[in-house]
């Protein structure tokens, strides 16, 4: 598609950095750089005033007569994420996918896509956090929890706030070609395309403990957590609680909510990032430390379930 005109769409209490993004990237001159720029513009209803959620106002808007005839109409996070935005903010998104435009939402923006109606039946993805709440709203939305950004045919949506960079040089890629979006990357001194999902930066929903009323069962997982080097079987665990292996998963699942396959495999995990941060041992080492065979095998953990491998994940967050 030929985008030659950008707005973005607010409703109120914008979130500044990711309204920042998109001024920086579609808003701001870049000729001197070679790439061309768009017909830009930043929109509410009736052109009002606007309300950041730092507190401070935004005056001299355009309406939304702008957004209208756009070919990409972007939605920062505007709050609350609770309520549908304005009807005449909907209207121009409904009409702006309609017409064939592009419609982008940058983190909790998605939910402004959902309630439009345009990510029905629409691979999508949004902020980790907020993972539960939208599936909950938005039934029928594919949801990828793992992914930065998903482009679905035009419709755009972007994970966490950071990610509206991602989703922003994509779009720069598509538009403008891969040049122009590597050139744009080093003037902002971001990476033109991230290695790995949001899976590396989730904090898995595994309690640190049993319930409180089973007692056998906060005892033996703090008895597993002292032990994560080491291999379990659930009949061993069970053995060594008292229980039968049928009682012993069912009241491992009441407690924890899940299985103890998944529950030893997040705390492995857990312990391996906290040692990748640490940044003394090798992967091999962390790799022993953590119950896995092998250093490929704890790869191949780690990059099923955080997206990422352990040396990248380690480069990014390692505070040794």
């Amino acid at each position: 598609m030929d985008v030659k005109k950008v707005a973005v769409v607010l409703a109120d209490q914008v979130s500044p950095f990711e309204l920042g993004v998109a001024c920086e990237v579609f808003g701001t001159d870049r000729s001197a750089d070679g790439i061309e720029g768009w017909d830009f513009a930043v929109c509410s209803p009736g052109g009002e005033n606007v309300l950041s959620w730092s507190g401070f106002g935004l005056d001299g808007l355009a309406s939304l007569d702008f957004a209208a005839s756009a070919d990409l109409l972007i939605v920062p996070t505007c709050a609350p994420r609770s309520a549908s935005p304005p009807e005449p903010v909907l209207e121009v998104l409904r009409d702006a996918a309609s017409r064939g435009a592009w419609v982008a939402g940058f983190c909790a923006g998605v939910f402004s896509l959902g309630y439009a109606g345009l990510l029905d039946g629409r691979n999508c993805t949004v902020h980790w956090i907020y993972e539960q709440e939208f599936r909950s709203r938005f039934p029928t939305a594919k949801v990828d929890p793992k992914a930065l950004y998903v482009d679905d045919g035009g419709v755009l949506t972007s994970a966490g706030t950071v990610a509206a960079v991602d989703l922003c040089l994509h779009l720069v890629r598509e538009l403008r070609g891969v040049a122009a979006a590597t050139t744009l990357a080093r003037r902002m001194v971001a990476a033109p395309h991230r290695v790995g999902g949001q899976a590396q930066f989730v904090q898995a929903p595994v309690p640190e403990t049993a319930a409180p009323d089973d007692t056998v069962l906060a005892e033996a997982l703090e008895w597993i957590e002292r032990r994560l080097d080491q291999p379990f079987t659930v009949a061993e665990l069970a053995r060594r609680s008292g229980l039968g292996e049928r009682t012993f998963l069912r009241r491992f699942s009441a407690a924890t909510g899940t299985t103890p396959h998944r529950w030893l495999t997040e705390r492995r995990l857990d312990r391996a990032q906290s040692l990748l941060e640490e940044g003394r041992l090798s992967i091999e080492d962390i790799a022993v430390a953590c119950g896995y065979a092998s250093a490929a095998a704890l790869r191949h953990q780690f990059g099923k379930l955080r997206g990422t491998s352990p040396s990248a994940y380690r480069k990014t967050f390692s505070v040794g």
